[in-house]
């Protein structure tokens, strides 16, 4: 019996592909989840509505998010798109997080 998800340069088959995109997607899933959750901490810190949005801070973290993606020799441009969504409902979230914890 082989072991999942194998690395993908180990795959021979699509069930071992999609076996290993299957178990990624659940701790990339895992991993959003405490990011939200810092997005939670940060609606309970902030001091004032106004200080959710930070857009010198959301380039920043596009601007990261592009430099692993290059460093790593994946597309750029996808992982700038996929921040930008990512940032943007983030900080939607936090919006929701900060009135709700207000209320």
């Amino acid at each position: 019996m082989t072991d999942f998800p194998l690395n993908p340069e180990d795959c021979t088959t699509m069930p071992d592909v999609r076996a290993g995109v299957d178990a990624l997607d659940a701790q990339l899933v895992a991993l959003l989840a405490k990011r939200f959750g810092y997005m939670r901490a940060a609606a309970r810190i902030k001091p004032t509505r106004g200080a959710v949005r930070d857009e010198a801070r959301k380039a920043s973290v596009i601007a990261a998010a592009v430099a692993e993606a290059e460093a790593h020799g994946i597309p750029a441009d996808v992982i700038g798109d996929i921040w930008e969504r990512l940032v943007e409902g983030s900080i939607a979230y936090e919006f929701g997080e900060w009135d709700r914890i207000r209320d």
